[in-house]
């Protein structure tokens, strides 16, 4: 699998213009394939802490993001929002991006204002999670997860790679649809006469999607 930096797949509503900012691929090309993308990576960094240089060889930490005006990214709403509507923009693009889990990559913690927002779009399968990379962004306290996990820090390595091999490993399927309860019941009574619980989960999927 390849580590790709702006992705462009057309049938994901990704051009050069709005590429994907890195991507899990099985094929070593800018463009790609909705089929050969696995996972996909939208990444809101910025500084988060500022430090000086003094002489002769040493580097003096001058206040991280709780001392100084400017907001990392991920505490950013104008940020958050532009990386949410790129996710929903994928989603609504058709069914190649139903089965591609989308990660929002940043280096601080969120507001908590957008602590029910991020666990609620991990349980609506819009984004499967916000996960910030710098384990000690600031000396002081600060969040390091969500209730229902939509935004996690991560601790180490390991987090990282156990977080994104579980998202690739599963085999997800993302919908999402407005029905009435009487339709709904019709579209689960159908699915329920399959075999075993895949084949149902697969009549159920495509019902709704038709």
């Amino acid at each position: 699998m390849q580590l790709i930096v702006s992705v462009v797949c057309e049938e994901l509503g990704l051009s050069r213009q709005t590429s994907a900012d890195l991507a899990f691929c099985t094929t070593n090309d800018i463009n790609q394939k909705a089929e050969n993308i696995k996972l996909l990576f939208e990444i809101k960094m910025s500084i988060v802490s500022n430090y000086q240089f003094e002489q002769p060889d040493s580097i003096k930490l001058i206040g991280d993001y709780k001392t100084h005006k400017g907001q990392p990214s991920l505490m950013r709403s104008d940020s958050m929002l532009k990386a949410i509507g790129k996710s929903i923009n994928i989603r609504v693009s058709g069914i190649s991006s139903t089965k591609i889990p989308i990660v929002v990559l940043g280096n601080s913690p969120i507001t908590d204002s957008y602590l029910k927002k991020v666990d609620f779009l991990k349980k609506s399968g819009v984004i499967q999670g916000f996960l910030s990379l710098n384990s000690y962004p600031t000396e002081k306290s600060f969040l390091k997860y969500s209730p229902e996990k939509g935004f996690q820090t991560a601790l180490n390595f390991k987090h990282v790679f156990y977080y994104c091999n579980e998202l690739v490993s599963n085999d997800m399927n993302y919908f999402s649809s407005m029905l009435s309860k009487a339709k709904l019941g019709e579209l689960i009574t159908i699915a329920s006469k399959e075999t075993n619980d895949i084949a149902k989960a697969e009549k159920f999927l495509t019902l709704i999607r038709n």
